[in-house]
């Protein structure tokens, strides 16, 4: 499935006739299963629902990295409009082999945006660990859920 809802950025500062490559990766927020206290009997609201701890977390999924469609691109091209990562799918099935991201459902995770800078020197190996930066949104965190999970879906 895809995310919901899409994660979108607003870029600047970018060298506008350099090459980048932007992706995103998703880190567990911490060690714990949550599960959902609705409310109460006939009266369903989601945002009076609240999240309690139902125990320790599952084991952690395969680290993958979604990398934007229109990678690589020239600074101009990224900071010109909303970059949209709205074909990200998430899935919660470890054999996925669509190279899906791959979560586990009712856990929270944070989403991380990276900037790839393509470095064209032939030794740019050299400056890996420089030619990136990473932005965390800590409004961004969300608890992972599958649609089954919503009885009115």
């Amino acid at each position: 499935r895809r995310m919901f809802p899409t994660f979108q950025v607003k870029i600047f500062g970018m060298d506008p006739m350099a090459d980048y490559m932007l992706l995103m990766d998703f880190v567990p927020v911490d060690d714990k299963r949550y599960r959902q206290v609705p409310s109460p009997p006939g009266r369903y609201a989601f945002h009076s629902s609240s999240w309690l701890v139902a125990g320790k977390a599952d084991p952690a999924t395969p680290g993958r990295v979604h990398y934007h469609p229109d990678s690589p691109a020239k600074g101009a091209q990224w900071m010109k409009q909303i970059v949209s990562f709205d074909k990200l799918k998430l899935t919660n099935n470890l054999l996925d082999d669509n190279g899906h991201i791959i979560l586990n459902s009712m856990h929270r995770y944070q989403p991380r945006f990276h900037v790839v800078y393509v470095d064209p020197r032939k030794d740019s190996e050299k400056y890996a660990e420089e030619n990136f930066k990473t932005f965390v949104f800590e409004e961004t965190r969300f608890t992972a859920v599958t649609a089954y999970q919503n009885h009115r879906v």
